[in-house]
């Protein structure tokens, strides 16, 4: 039986909460303190309601997470100009966005997923990501281009772990941007 456009809306808007609420736990407790039944107390609904928005449970909920941090990441990473030209804001968006979405960024680094990466299967969000890695590292082949910007996200990655453990003097933040970009900047 269809559904009328109210309830399509209200089960959306369910959905959003029950994502926003396992983001706020992870954020607050960390991502072991997303449990179904704490976020089904949370939002005020029994579990088998949450398992109706979300069969594969926790682990699905983990995956809108990363997908939507992924969208979040690549609106970030949208900066005026093309290719070298957006480098270093590039790696400033990226790197704030990692920064101020610890929980977040956790997941979408390293929660365990059906998301597949580096494959005609990445959802279509990853591969406008990385396109953009791409377009700012520029190379002299696509498998140039590709090895260049899965450098320049490696790097990123490594700088955003230390930095949320307090192993980078955050006082270097944007000489530490500037030094990353100098490093994948395109060369004549």
């Amino acid at each position: 039986m269809p559904r009328s456009a109210q309830e399509t809306e209200r089960i959306r808007e369910r959905e959003l909460r029950i994502v926003r609420t396992a983001r706020q736990i992870a954020e607050q407790d960390g991502w072991s303190a997303v449990t179904v039944r704490r976020l089904a107390d949370a939002i005020g609904v029994s579990q088998p309601i949450l398992y109706r928005h979300f069969p594969g449970g926790r682990d699905e909920i983990v995956e809108r997470v990363v997908i939507d941090g992924y969208t979040e990441l690549a609106a970030a990473m949208r900066v005026p100009g093309d290719g070298a030209d957006t480098l270093p804001a590039l790696v400033a968006a990226y790197l704030a966005f990692a920064r101020e979405h610890p929980a977040v960024y956790e997941a979408m680094a390293s929660a365990r997923t059906g998301i597949v990466f580096a494959s005609s299967e990445t959802p279509a969000i990853l591969r406008e990501g990385f396109g953009m890695l791409e377009r700012a590292v520029g190379g002299e082949s696509d498998r140039d281009r590709a090895v260049r910007a899965e450098l320049l996200w490696s790097t990123l990655h490594g700088i955003s772990q230390f930095a949320a453990h307090d192993r980078l003097d955050a006082a270097l933040d944007d000489v530490r941007e500037d030094a990353v970009a100098a490093l994948f900047a395109r060369h004549p």
